[in-house]
């Protein structure tokens, strides 16, 4: 089977970029890992480039990348017209079986809908829902991702979606939906996890730090554990953009935070760094007003971690039966605050088996499996 996987490369992005090695994002660089383990199939990765960039021909020995170039009007202020077009010209030569846009946030899902071939789309983020939340102007970002997003949905084939959350917002635009959650990547499941074993106990928050992740109102929290008497360290790992209000206001609290002794920012790390960081640390924080799927709450229990998060999207699907995974109402800020309490006091317990449970659900060979079983499916439904 020959696949088509459309998805964006962080590299067009940064100035000047000379790395060979395509910036594929989390969720579909998993996916081709566990694309890399199966025979028989074979997979071409193309994305769109502001400029032509020196990139690797294969990823894999059965994964190919393709970069085309868009100029710049052919972007989001034209609904990604040129980008639609430059993938329709590349995915010509290639002839795939069946193409899957990754994701709806920019070109990826819109081009594989008007590709011409068997087409799928994967929810990654809800851009209606974000648009909500940001309250988004007419014109802007999310007010035009979410009506490329509605395009797409009613176009394509089918859906991948990543969560039940996801499901209930994207059914009702859908010809139709699949079920399937986002892959963790190889890294997480190659070795076991580690154990913590620092005098002080370890609060992990991973991600960018954006208003509806609130890391803020986290970090409010912890001051009040702080001023209880309870003692520990509050760890951010994640980008942070100082020019953005919630970024400077955060780094404002931050600085407090930090001279007092109970918090501290360690900025974006590579996989191998946040694995190490996980493995040293005791508990995940994570508590946004919407997720999608929640794929940091997947890596981390696979690392053993204890989980406290709000009961939003896909979290609930990852957090169900599994071991020190501890979920309260998103905006219940004093549960969330009396929960970790009780938790500090009750000696910081780890789970034994959350590795063993996100091992069997989010394997990147499992998802990848799952995923070509959908192809021909839609394949099936075709012809």
């Amino acid at each position: 089977m020959r696949i088509a996987i459309l998805t964006t490369d962080a590299r067009e992005a940064i100035p000047g970029c000379t790395d060979p090695q395509p910036g594929i994002g989390i969720a579909p660089e998993a996916l081709l890992q566990g694309f890399a383990r199966l025979s028989g199939v074979e997979v071409h990765v193309v994305s769109c480039l502001k400029k032509p960039l020196r990139s690797v021909e294969k990823i894999a020995p059965n994964i190919f990348y393709h970069g085309v170039t868009v100029p710049k009007i052919g972007w989001l202020c034209t609904g990604y017209q040129g980008c639609i077009r430059a993938v329709r010209k590349k995915l010509k030569e290639i002839r795939p079986d069946v193409v899957h846009g990754q994701g709806t946030e920019r070109y990826c899902a819109i081009s594989a809908a008007f590709s011409g071939f068997p087409n799928v789309a994967t929810i990654h983020g809800n851009m209606r829902a974000l648009a909500e939340f940001y309250r988004s102007p007419i014109g802007s970002f999310h007010w035009l991702a979410a009506r490329l997003e509605t395009l797409a949905l009613r176009k394509t084939t089918g859906v991948f979606c990543n969560s039940a959350y996801t499901e209930r917002l994207v059914a009702p635009q859908a010809k139709r939906v699949w079920r399937v959650p986002n892959a963790l990547r190889a890294p997480f499941f190659d070795h076991p996890p580690g154990v913590s074993r620092g005098a002080c106990p370890v609060l992990l928050n991973v991600g960018t730090l954006l208003a509806y992740k609130r890391q803020a109102e986290i970090l409010a929290v912890a001051r009040k554990l702080w001023q209880r008497g309870l003692r520990f360290e509050l760890q951010f790992a994640g980008a942070v953009h100082p020019a953005a209000a919630y970024g400077a206001n955060f780094l404002r609290q931050l600085a407090g935070a930090e001279a007092a002794g109970y918090a501290r920012h360690l900025g974006l790390l590579p996989v191998e760094e946040l694995i190490a960081v996980m493995d040293a640390a005791s508990a995940l924080v994570h508590f946004p007003t919407e997720e999608s799927f929640g794929l940091v709450v997947a890596e981390a229990l696979a690392r053993n971690l204890k989980l406290f998060a709000g009961s939003v999207g896909g979290v609930v699907d990852i957090a169900t039966g599994v071991e020190g995974a501890e979920l309260l109402p998103i905006n219940d800020w004093p549960a969330l605050e009396n929960a970790i309490a009780r938790w500090l006091e009750a000696g910081c317990t780890r789970p034994n088996s959350a590795a063993a449970v996100m091992r069997r659900r989010y394997h990147p060979e499992v998802i990848a499996r799952r995923h070509v079983e959908i192809y021909r499916e839609v394949l099936e439904l075709r012809s």
